[in-house]
């Protein structure tokens, strides 16, 4: 099966105008946008978080800590 020529395209898009009508194609491409946004959203969100988790562990873990030294002096 090679890539689909003008003629497979326009037949296609006949049978598409056919069973949906005119008015209900721009609806069905706006949800289609939306979709695509939610998932590309959805698809950066879990990259960021992956990357933040590979960055927060490759950073060295070092805590301080503090002593105090009070000595007391005698008269």
């Amino acid at each position: 099966m090679g890539p689909l020529g003008f003629n497979e395209i326009l037949i296609i898009l006949i049978i598409v105008l056919l069973l949906f009508g005119g008015k209900k194609i721009p609806e069905l491409m706006r949800g289609l946008g939306r979709g695509m946004r939610e998932f590309n959203d959805a698809k950066n969100n879990v990259r960021k978080e992956i990357e933040d988790g590979i960055t927060e562990k490759e950073r060295p873990t070092t805590t301080t800590t503090t002593t105090s030294n009070s000595s007391t002096t005698q008269p």
